[in-house]
């Protein structure tokens, strides 16, 4: 299925909107999306010694769990937010070891070498992106990932039940509240974008529904 190309709120808007939302984001992910994240770092195949990029790092809640698991390898984790970027610096200045950085960033411009990515992660944030921008940000992705490096992407998606479609009614009435976000489907676009798809999981969560998809970017013939 392909994704809604109309967006609850424009771009332009998201930064500020998750500045505000930085001081309680922890509380709704933890009841809500940890259980695919952590599945998403199960189905990474992150190896220590690895260059693993975050797009929309958040808080740093995945970020600090690849940098404890890479701690010998090179981490970059990138978001729009400022707000989002404080509370990760907090929660990685609590991790001892290992090599990171972290830095204000857009999806649509990594500002990242061309090849240079053996692991790229990124979490709800394709669902805040009309279709236009998620070409862009898959062909940015598709760029800076090494042939036959990994992608592992997790994104509020269709629920399977009618007590799970309860959030894409939030979603379209109070877009502000449910983070601006709206359901997608995205294997098709990935695929379409130069990936392989390695696999396409449904995960409920408190009723709130993810899908997470593991890719490759295709090797050369």
């Amino acid at each position: 299925m392909q994704q809604n190309n109309e967006t609850p709120l424009a771009q332009t808007e998201i930064p500020a909107l998750y500045d505000s939302l930085a001081p309680i984001y922890d509380s709704w992910a933890f009841f809500t999306e940890s259980k695919s994240r952590k599945r998403a770092i199960e189905l990474s195949g992150l190896r220590d010694g690895e260059a693993v990029l975050e797009v929309a790092v958040g808080t740093g809640l995945m970020f600090d769990q690849i940098v404890r698991r890479n701690p010998h390898g090179k981490n970059l984790g990138i978001d729009l937010s400022a707000g989002m970027l404080q509370k990760a610096r907090e929660r990685l200045a609590r991790n001892a070891g290992g090599h990171y950085e972290l830095r204000k960033g857009s999806a649509l411009d990594l500002h990242v070498k061309d090849e240079s990515i053996d692991l790229l992660m990124n979490s709800y944030m394709f669902d805040l992106l009309s279709s236009k921008d998620t070409d862009t940000a898959l062909d940015e992705f598709v760029r800076v990932l090494k042939a036959g490096g990994r992608m592992v992407v997790v994104n509020m998606t269709h629920g399977r039940n009618r007590a799970s479609r309860v959030y894409e009614v939030l979603s379209r009435r109070f877009p502000r509240k449910a983070g601006g976000c709206r359901a997608v489907q995205l294997a098709d676009t990935i695929a379409q974008h130069g990936f392989e798809i390695d696999s396409v999981e449904y995960l409920q969560q408190c009723l709130f529904p993810s899908e997470i998809i593991a890719a490759r970017k295709a090797m050369r013939p």
